[in-house]
């Protein structure tokens, strides 16, 4: 799947990422992550992307983002919004797939493979796009939550796909405590 020559970036979904190690049961250690990709290529950039509430004082997510920025990721970030739907409950919305999709098109020149850590099913037309422009698109996530937590499109259009739950051995670690996206 992977080259020695090939340059690699790396794009995290965080708030997918999250939700989708969650569901497997095991939080993922970043350091691990970094150096396993750093020895299947030229690694040129790893982005994070995560929302973090406007109004919080203290946002769990924030000793995370700080301790990625001084180890080697970008980080991309934007203010979250709460909001209450129409049943009552409150919910957050902070998407970043635009994000996502302008900094994938902005490496896709200088870079062979772009291995994206998110399921979303909005990311299928990013992929072909990618894919036109002669890169080679590895998609990370899992079939084996119950939901499964990527969608069949995505799964269908990547080059390859890297079930999530199969480098819990290699960048896995045990749920924490404190809940990060």
């Amino acid at each position: 799947m992977f080259y020695k020559d090939e340059k690699l970036a790396i794009l995290i979904d965080g708030s997918n990422l999250f939700a989708a190690t969650r569901a497997l049961g095991f939080d993922i250690d970043f350091r691990l992550l970094r150096q396993e990709f750093m020895q299947k290529g030229r690694l040129l950039r790893m982005i994070y992307y995560t929302a973090i509430l406007e109004n919080d004082e203290y946002s769990p997510v924030r000793p995370l983002v700080d301790w990625l920025q001084y180890n080697g990721y970008s980080m991309v970030t934007k203010n979250a919004k709460e909001f209450t739907d129409a049943s009552g409950r409150k919910k957050i919305k902070g998407d970043m797939d635009v994000e996502v999709a302008v900094d994938a098109m902005e490496l896709a020149p200088h870079v062979d493979h772009i291995v994206l850590f998110s399921g979303d099913g909005n990311f299928r037309a990013l992929v072909e796009s990618l894919q036109r422009s002669g890169v080679r698109v590895s998609v990370v996530s899992t079939v084996r939550s119950q939901p499964s937590m990527i969608s069949d499109e995505l799964r269908r259009k990547a080059d390859n796909f890297i079930e999530l739950e199969d480098l819990k051995s290699v960048m896995g670690r045990a749920l924490s405590e404190v809940a990060t996206a």
